[in-house]
C-alpha cells in the first residue's frame, strides 16, 4: 500500500540538527559495509561499533540478518525484495545519522543502483556517508562458509543466493575497499575508523 499524494507529511523537529548534535556533542554519519556473505563485513561494522562506544560515541550495526528478523521479515530474496531490503536499511540509517549517531550498515547489497540510492538519500540530507567494499573474494568466502548458506546454495536447497544464482555487483566507486584475506578484522576496521574520522569534525567525534 502507497501512502495517499498529499494526506502524508514529514513532521520537523523543534530543534534543528546542528543544536541536537550541539548538545550532545556528537556527529552523525553512515558507513555502508557491501560485500559477499562470509567476506567478514558483519565482523568488521561489530569492532567499528565497540571501537566507537568504547569512546564514548553513539554507534549502531544494522546487520543484514538482524534486520530481517524484524523490520524487513517480509521480504525474501528476490531481486525487488532486495531493493526493498536496502532502501530500509538506507532510511533507517539516514535516521539514526540524523540523530548523531554512526550507524554502520553491514548488507550484501549486491546491486550498485541500490547502493547508489543508499548514498544519495544521505547526500541529498547532508550526511556523511562512507561506503565500504569488503571484497574477499568468493573462494575465500566460500571456503569459510560459517553459516552453511554456501553449501546449501549448491545443493540447491536455498534459492537466489548471491554469486550461486544471483549476481553481485562490484562497487567501483567505494570510498574504501578491504579484503580480509590481507587484514585482520581488527585493522580493517582501523582502517574504516581511521576514513570515517578524516570525514567528520574530529572535534565533534573525540567524544
Amino acid at each position: 500500500m502507497t501512502r495517499r499524494q498529499g494526506s502524508v507529511h514529514w513532521s520537523a523537529s523543534q530543534i534543528s540538527r546542528e543544536q541536537r548534535w550541539g548538545c550532545l556533542k556528537t556527529t552523525g554519519a553512515t558507513v555502508w559495509m557491501t560485500g559477499l556473505s562470509g567476506s567478514g563485513k558483519s565482523s568488521i561494522a561489530k569492532h567499528i561499533e565497540a571501537d566507537l562506544v568504547e569512546e564514548g560515541i553513539a554507534a549502531y550495526v544494522l546487520d543484514g540478518d538482524n534486520l530481517r528478523h524484524g523490520v524487513n521479515d517480509d521480504l525474501g530474496f528476490s531481486r525487488e525484495d532486495r531493493r526493498e531490503n536496502a532502501r530500509r536499511a538506507a532510511e533507517i540509517a539516514k535516521l539514526f545519522a540524523d540523530a548523531g549517531m554512526v550507524a554502520v550498515a553491514a548488507l550484501i547489497s549486491p546491486y550498485a543502483e541500490d547502493r547508489a540510492r543508499a548514498r544519495a538519500l544521505h547526500e541529498e540530507a547532508g550526511l556523511l556517508f562512507v561506503e565500504v567494499y569488503v571484497c574477499t573474494s568468493l573462494a575465500e568466502c566460500e571456503a569459510r562458509d560459517p553459516k552453511g548458506l554456501y553449501a546449501q546454495a549448491r545443493a540447491g536447497e536455498i534459492g537466489e543466493f548471491t554469486m550461486v544464482d544471483d549476481p553481485y555487483e562490484v562497487p567501483v566507486h567505494s570510498d574504501l575497499v578491504l579484503s580480509t584475506t590481507d587484514l585482520s578484522i581488527d585493522d580493517a576496521a582501523h582502517a574504516v575508523l581511521d576514513l570515517l574520522r578524516r570525514g567528520l569534525d574530529r572535534g565533534s567525534i573525540s567524544g
